[in-house]
């Protein structure tokens, strides 16, 4: 049996979050299959807080260089993803990008129309050029007059395999959200043979010990029973204080739950938070994870002895560069010290070259 804490201790380690690893950029985002991107610059902070000396700008090279993108995966949601990595986990991730379409309002108002004609003429609009959804739209709805031109894009969004261009989600760089497929992209296109078992065994070792649920929840991928149980010879299991049965791979750490865990700052939503149907081994019960408006890397959430303890933001005016931490509760002058040490190299990643602020505020309950 693995309580919370063992579980806390187990997944801390898999995503880098007890120690901060020497490993490229690109070897961080495959072992964590990914990372959650819907605010185009999260990516940068939940990096920072798992490589050792990392800098933007190598996030930010390997982006222009094609060596990674973004594009809708697990969850039907953005994720930074390696070139590799998007050819292998498209065609596994596209029956969620397509259920989430079927569920959506979108697929209502385009029912009568040509679907096979539209991702055509999608296809062609947007390999001649990346396009944003505000170009796609008037050319769409002249093609299908009386058609909601909105629904007519999001169309292409969800049944196309596309990316997110730069210069989006470059450090220090701006753009629109332009897109356009991974083959136009990339040069190469997604696999024809979705491979769902080596997909479930990265998982584990990103986020185990985790439960068939746990696995689905973080995918939105439906019915793995089977595939677990294909895989079962090869793992271990254990049960959760609560008796449910959980997988994981034979050698991959599961520290001792008194091992220390130094604060870290995290982005919204990352997927540390969004990795299990149940969350206890890391949210505190009641608690919601935030997502705020923006591009990312102002603002997020903190872990204090591995768990879920407060929201951060920081604040740039004036020549000054104010971080605000709020816990959930008040802390020993032990962890205030030590959010204070990782605070300041936040400030120094975000906002080099301006004065810095940390204010530790009171707990917002």
């Amino acid at each position: 049996m693995l309580g919370p804490r063992a579980l806390n201790r187990a997944l801390l380690a898999r995503q880098w979050l007890l120690d901060r690893h020497g490993a490229p950029v690109s070897s961080a985002i495959e072992h964590l299959v990914g990372m959650q991107a819907q605010a185009p610059l999260a990516p940068y902070v939940g990096l920072w807080s798992r490589i050792a000396a990392f800098e933007p700008d190598g996030l930010a090279t390997l982006l222009l260089e094609r060596q990674v993108v973004r594009t809708w995966l697990m969850r039907s949601t953005i994720h930074l993803v390696t070139a590799r990595d998007a050819l292998r986990l498209l065609p596994v991730m596209r029956p969620v990008v397509e259920r989430a379409f079927r569920g959506s309002p979108f697929a209502r108002d385009i029912a009568g129309v040509d679907h096979d004609g539209l991702l055509a003429t999608g296809r062609t609009l947007i390999e001649e050029r990346p396009r944003t959804r505000a170009e796609l739209a008037p050319i769409l709805a002249e093609r299908w007059p009386g058609v909601p031109a909105d629904s007519l894009v999001y169309a292409l969004s969800y049944s196309l395999p596309v990316v997110q261009v730069t210069p989006r989600g470059v450090w220090g760089m701006t753009g629109p959200p332009a897109v356009t497929t991974v083959d136009a992209w990339l040069g190469r296109s997604p696999d024809e043979e979705p491979d769902i078992d080596a997909v479930v065994l990265r998982y584990l070792a990103a986020f185990g010990p985790a439960s068939v649920l746990d696995c689905q929840s973080w995918s939105g991928l439906t019915r793995l029973k089977p595939v677990f149980e294909r895989l079962r010879r090869g793992l271990e299991t254990f049960r959760d204080a609560d008796g449910r049965e959980l997988f994981d791979l034979p050698e991959a750490p599961r520290p001792d739950p008194a091992t220390p865990a130094p604060p870290r700052f995290l982005p919204e939503y990352d997927n540390v938070l969004l990795g299990h149907a149940d969350r206890s081994r890391i949210i505190p019960p009641g608690r919601r994870i935030p997502l705020p408006p923006g591009n990312g890397a102002t603002r997020g959430t903190i872990l204090v002895d591995g768990m879920f303890a407060g929201e951060w933001r920081i604040v740039v005016g004036d020549g000054r560069a104010r971080l605000e931490v709020k816990p959930f509760a008040a802390m020993p002058a032990a962890d205030r010290t030590a959010i204070g040490d990782e605070g300041s190299g936040l400030l120094g990643l975000v906002a080099p070259g301006l004065h810095h602020a940390i204010d530790l505020r009171e707990p917002i309950g």
